[in-house]
């Protein structure tokens, strides 16, 4: 029964022609292979060396693989009875040989690992996988054996086990993002970031999972199939639809690309994207890295201020540094009549403010005085500078999601620039009574105001109070002597 014709069965042709049938071929028709050549073609094209044994343990199939690991060609190995005296030690084989045979009468396969001897003289372990071959009758026939080298196998393994860890433990996502830029398979921390179940982000574009960052992302994946893998994890911010609406979160990546290790040529047949979720660190990173800055630029502040003759000029310094990377416009408003005490409360109505200094409605420049006319400001009544002033706090006021039209129409309502979109008005305090109100404004390029920006307005309006409170005592204006 071995490849080379010795007991296996051919393929009888017998074809119907032109002119009835015949059981021999014509001279011009070429011949169908045989069931041997086919049956040797499939051994040796196999990647696991195999070989085969008849009932008595004779060799009857011996492999190209099983040649390339031991060294012993098919015409060494087949006809030999077992691997005694030449693929195994003496003191071996005895107990190979019966390990192998028992194969025969057991029911599946059997798993055993072997020290087989390389006809150069040398050792291999392998792991080998038998299982009976039956006749016709039902009754064993004989037995093959598949066998690798056990460290080959266990690198399998290792792979095997390695994805499986990957796509249920890990403490990272974990997506095969295939050539059309679609996941394939997601793993859990993956599904949980992406907000959405495993399955359910099988197949779908990015852009469906991801509401913003989806560009970003999809052109280092298609860099990845044509390049290869970057050299450096990248950190990406993206946001994630959830119930609640958009959450930004910063990834940070790590991308391979995926070959086919079967074909002659690399085929890309996809891309390993592994990130972890490192939003609260950046986020950290980022607000510590502001708070430097704008302590910075206090300080700064505080130093050209005491440099200034007039108490007025301090103030407008302390206004240009603030606008630093905080906000595109300022204005600063003081009240009319002088300084209103805490226990001064009028209607908001009869509360008048007066331009004092502001920064250039065009291009980003210096502030400027501009309060010597002393003529108030045209607020209409709930306009949050005004409130600012009534409650003695800070007020916050955005445009909102409109149309670009819409945001220039409530800018201009409220006397501020056409491309303000975000105001943050603090009240202006000292020695316990209300001077005026500065407000910065931000565009539609920048985020709205949030809680750490109404901190630092806040420690900004306190500077500028008290240099104008200084300028109002240094001109001797009415209401200081009760002081």
């Amino acid at each position: 029964m071995d490849v080379r014709g010795r007991s296996l069965q051919g393929v009888q042709v017998s074809a119907s022609r032109r002119s009835g049938t015949t059981d021999e071929l014509g001279p011009d028709e070429p011949a169908e292979p045989g069931g041997s050549d086919l049956l040797a073609a499939l051994l040796d094209g196999m990647d696991a060396a195999l070989c085969a044994f008849d009932v008595d343990g004779v060799v009857t199939h011996w492999n190209r693989e099983a040649e390339r690991i031991l060294g012993w060609t098919a015409a060494e190995a087949v006809g030999r009875h077992g691997f005694a005296g030449w693929a195994v030690r003496s003191a071996d084989a005895e107990e190979v040989q019966a390990r192998l045979m028992s194969a025969m009468h057991a029911p599946g396969r059997q798993v055993h690992e072997f020290a087989l001897v390389t006809k150069g003289g040398g050792r291999v372990l392998v792991r080998t996988q038998s299982a009976a071959v039956r006749g016709p009758d039902g009754k064993p026939a004989g037995l093959y054996c598949a066998f690798s080298e056990v460290h080959a196998q266990i690198d399998l393994e290792r792979s095997i086990a390695l994805s499986e860890a990957l796509f249920e433990d890990a403490a990272w996502g974990v997506v095969l993002v295939d050539a059309d830029l679609r996941p394939a398979v997601v793993n859990a921390y993956a599904a949980r970031a992406l907000g959405v179940g495993r399955t359910a982000a099988l197949g779908r574009p990015l852009g469906e999972l991801l509401a913003q960052g989806v560009e970003e992302l999809e052109a280092a994946l298609t860099h990845v199939l044509a390049e290869g893998a970057p050299p450096a994890p990248a950190e990406m911010w993206v946001a994630v639809r959830t119930p609640e609406g958009e959450e930004r979160r910063c990834w940070r990546s790590g991308f391979l690309r995926l070959a086919s290790p079967l074909a002659e040529e690399p085929v890309p047949l996809g891309v390993g994207w592994l990130f972890q979720d490192v939003t609260e660190a950046r986020q950290g990173q980022q607000e510590a890295s502001l708070l430097r800055f704008r302590s910075n630029q206090l300080h700064r502040a505080a130093r050209a201020a005491a440099e200034c003759e007039d108490p007025a000029e301090a103030a407008i310094v302390h206004l240009d540094y603030a606008l630093a990377g905080f906000a595109d416009h300022a204005l600063v408003d003081r009240v009319a009549g002088g300084p209103r005490a805490a226990d001064e409360g009028a209607p908001g109505p009869e509360v008048r403010l007066v331009r004092l200094a502001a920064t250039p409605a065009g291009a980003p420049g210096p502030s400027v005085l501009t309060g010597a006319a002393g003529l108030p400001v045209c607020y209409e009544e709930g306009h949050p500078a005004l409130q600012c002033v009534q409650r003695a706090g800070t007020v916050r006021a955005d445009a909102g999601p409109v149309p670009a039209e819409r945001a220039r129409e409530w800018a201009l309502e409220r006397q501020w620039p056409d491309d303000a979109v975000h105001a943050l008005c603090a009240v202006l305090r000292s020695r316990g009574r209300t001077l005026g109100v500065v407000t910065f404004l931000r565009a539609a390029g920048r985020n709205r105001f949030e809680r750490s920006d109404t901190a630092y307005a806040e420690d900004v309006a306190a500077r500028i109070a008290a240099a104008l409170d200084l300028a109002e005592a240094a001109r001797g204006r009415p209401g200081e002597q009760d002081r």
